[in-house]
């Protein structure tokens, strides 16, 4: 029997075995590829508060160690549902079941790729996901957003005030975002629109070097050649195999606000996986922080 059970042991996750186990709570952390989540793949951050510079990498084996050496634990397994049993939650795995008095979902949520030859491969070496995060190692290039909603007219716009030049591609003749942001980005005098364009390669080997593109009326191809490519489509939620004790949204992403509460007593959310505007790293670690606390005052009142 353990006090958490934490599912996803991204920055999150791993935050929230930081809280429980300083409260003396008995916390399991459970993943099916590992620790870290996403933020391993980012070479540099430089937006997290206090850190001025670290890897990705760096920061998640940082946070995993403090959470091991307050005591929790990990095991690398894929959760597939969670039951409740006369106010104890079971989290089911692919490989067995663990009992909690109180479940962390920190599932998170992946950038939606592009599904373009190589796109894996040139992450973290051209290919970006968030003009917040990695916009700054682009001041003075060029660069391409990709993308029709309002992430892609936001990302073009922190771009646009530090690449030299900015292409904006979608695939329709209409943005889907807001009226005022297109009208922002519209004003941009190094920002070039592309509509009804789609990309169709990336250019380079070792990084970026460019991007194939064409023309959805014309058929035409051309080459523009880049610095960084910022993927903004959207992102994956994996929340379906717990839809059965937990509400989701439209989009599959867990139902709560800033309090990381689910609307089933005893379970409780953080990070990316959850409904929110703010998708940054420090967002996850403070969303750890809530839920973890959350399911200590739970625990404590049962």
């Amino acid at each position: 029997m353990y006090d958490i059970v934490i599912i996803g042991a991204g920055p999150a996750g791993l935050a929230a075995a930081v809280y429980g186990q300083r409260a003396e709570k008995k916390t399991l952390l459970i993943d099916e590829k590992g620790y870290g989540g996403q933020i391993i793949n980012t070479p540099e951050v430089e937006n997290y508060p206090a850190i001025q510079k670290i890897s990705g990498f760096d920061f998640a084996n940082n946070l995993y160690q403090q959470a091991a050496d307050l005591g929790a634990e990990l095991t690398f397994e894929k959760a597939v549902g969670i039951e409740d049993r006369d106010g104890i939650k079971i989290v089911k795995t692919e490989g067995g079941a663990y009992e909690a008095k109180a479940v962390i979902v920190a599932t998170g949520a992946k950038n939606r790729p592009l599904g373009l030859d190589h796109e894996e491969e040139l992450t973290g070496r051209g290919v970006a996901y968030c003009a917040t995060c990695d916009g700054a190692f682009y001041r003075g290039r060029t660069v391409a957003v990709i993308g029709g909603g309002n992430t892609a007219l936001e990302d073009a716009e922190v771009l646009s005030g530090l690449a030299e030049k900015v292409y904006l591609i979608h695939r329709r003749d209409a943005f889907r975002g807001e009226e005022s942001n297109v009208k922002r980005i519209q004003g941009k005098e190094n920002v070039e629109i592309l509509l009804n364009t789609i990309p169709t390669a990336f250019l380079g080997e070792d990084r970026i070097t460019g991007l194939r593109i064409q023309d959805k009326e014309s058929g035409a191809e051309r080459e523009l050649q880049l610095d960084g490519v910022f993927v903004a489509i959207g992102q994956m939620p994996d929340n379906g195999a717990f839809a059965q004790q937990i509400q989701l949204d439209d989009k599959g992403y867990v139902a709560a606000g800033e309090d990381c509460l689910t609307k089933t007593p005893g379970i409780f959310t953080a990070g990316d996986c959850r409904t929110k505007k703010v998708r940054q790293l420090a967002t996850a670690v403070a969303d750890g922080a809530v839920a973890a606390l959350a399911a200590v005052e739970y625990i404590n009142q049962q």
